[in-house]
């Protein structure tokens, strides 16, 4: 889940912060220039290949999130990494056959435009105005009130003026129970923001800032099973 202030204060092209809820047990890469994608930083995932949230160089940002089914992922579609890895390096318009992917939500910036995208319930392609936008597990309009939660942090920290990043840190770690949103029942332990579980949880939070000039910086901290902190990566960029 992620919250996202695209183009609402003079000061800030963009400021998201999310955390990455997944198995445990599924390998991935802390974040990290890629080597073989010049201007691409991101995690990586270890299993299908690319990634859950990153940025380009280029002045791209993507992330996605997996939208909740009870059956489970069909083991016979493409990794929904891959969306977010084409966005970033081709942009908006390689983003062809949806349903070839499990159910999924993803944001797209590219210049001076950003993008909602979304296979469930139906495929889903719009604009984004400025605003504060949020992506959770469910259905890509879904009010979930943790997503809601991170929402309000962001915008209270753009108001606020804050340079230091820790209070979007300490929303993202928030473990309340927020209970059900409308429509999408949660069990307890998915409904705080921060999911502390051994087998499936937060293995990361993440927070993106990019002011007016195109100066940037991504922030990654690490967890581990038991909610531990095991690593921060910051990576600072320019837009061009």
């Amino acid at each position: 889940m992620l919250a996202i202030a695209w183009r609402v204060d003079p000061r800030w092209r963009l400021v998201a912060a999310g955390n990455r809820d997944e198995l445990h047990a599924r390998p991935a890469l802390p974040l990290a220039r890629w080597e073989d994608v010049p201007g691409l930083i991101a995690g990586g995932d270890a299993v299908g290949g690319g990634t859950w949230l990153g940025v380009q160089e280029a002045g791209r940002f993507a992330v996605v999130t997996n939208v909740r089914n009870p059956q489970g992922p069909d083991p016979a579609k493409r990794s929904r990494g891959g969306l977010v890895t084409d966005a970033l390096t081709q942009g908006m318009d390689a983003l062809g056959a949806v349903e070839a992917y499990n159910p999924f939500n993803l944001i797209v910036v590219d210049g001076a435009t950003a993008m909602l995208l979304s296979n469930r319930p139906e495929p889903v392609r719009h604009m984004l105005e400025p605003g504060v936008h949020g992506l959770s597990n469910g259905l890509h309009d879904a009010p979930w009130p943790k997503t809601r939660a991170v929402e309000r942090a962001v915008a209270d920290w753009i108001d606020a003026g804050d340079e230091s990043v820790e209070p979007l840190f300490a929303a993202l770690r928030d473990e309340r129970a927020f209970g059900a949103s409308d429509g999408d029942a949660l069990e307890p332990v998915n409904s705080p923001v921060f999911m502390r579980n051994a087998r499936y949880g937060t293995r990361c939070s993440t927070v993106v800032t990019v002011d007016a000039d195109g100066n940037g910086a991504i922030t990654e901290r690490r967890f581990d099973a038991g909610g531990e902190e095991t690593g921060e990566t910051c990576i600072r960029f320019c837009w061009q």
